[in-house]
This record gives structure tokens, sequence and C-alpha cells, in this order.
């Protein structure tokens, strides 16, 4: 699976963790991230990964920053993208069964890398429910 992350100065150490463990299960990393913690502005980096979901270039995406919710923004600005603000493995589950969202957005400051990890693990490995679920869905993006 060829999958988009995206990081502010606040994931550095989040992003190297999660892409240690996508490259180990065989998956195809698009890297759109800061490797420092030098102040940067987290939509630089969340558009590149949303526009890579919404093109197609990469099935799923994920972006990090310190509470997650800016990144989160600025991906759900684009058409097709579903970003969900994740902080447990069951918030991330439900977000691809109920939601089938295609970008888990990582609170770096809320969250351990280890529990950043097993989030992304469960997000890629939990698919979508379809049923009652696939009507709300299509109801989401703006017309």
């Amino acid at each position: 699976m060829i999958i988009s992350i995206g990081n502010d100065h606040a994931g550095p150490e989040y992003k190297k963790a999660i892409v240690k463990y996508l490259e180990l299960n065989e998956h195809t990393v698009i890297n759109h991230g800061t490797d420092t913690f030098e102040s940067v502005d987290y939509p630089d980096f969340g558009h590149p990964v949303a526009y890579d979901v919404e093109s197609g270039k990469a099935e799923l995406g994920i972006v990090i920053c310190g509470s997650g919710n800016g990144i989160a923004m600025t991906a759900n600005k684009h058409q097709g993208v579903r970003c969900a603000l994740c902080w447990t493995k069951e918030i991330a589950q439900l977000a691809r069964e109920h939601n089938d969202a295609n970008v888990i957005s990582i609170p770096a400051r809320y969250t351990s890398i280890e529990q950043a990890v097993e989030m992304v693990h469960t997000f890629l490995t939990t698919a979508f429910e379809g049923g009652r679920h696939e009507r709300r869905v299509h109801k989401i993006a703006c017309k």
C-alpha cells in the first residue's frame, strides 16, 4: 500500500517510528514531513498528504501535529479526504469502520509514540463496514 505522511515540528520522532513500522510491513511511504524540531506551519505538510490521497497517488494518509487538530482541519479541506483525529486505537478502528476515514491525524503532544504506531496499525488493518455507514459517508462532502 502507498501511504503519504506529513508532520510539523511536533512530530519528527513519531514520523520516524511510523515510517519504520510502515517499511517493515512493506508499505511504500511518501514523506512530506519535517525532520527537525524547528517551528514550521502544519498546513505546509498537511496539504501535500491530503493532495496525495485526493488524487489517488496514495491510498491512505497520516498527518501529525501537536494537537492533531490543525493538520486535520487542513486535510479535511480537500474533497474526498476524510481525516479523523484519533487518540486511541479504538477511535482509529471506528474511524475506518464507520467513517471510511482515509487519513489519520495523530496528536503528538497527547499520545505516546507506541500509541501512535498502534493506532496506525489499527487504521491500516481495519476495513470500512459499509452498509448503513455508507449512506452517511456519502453525505459528508459538500456538493
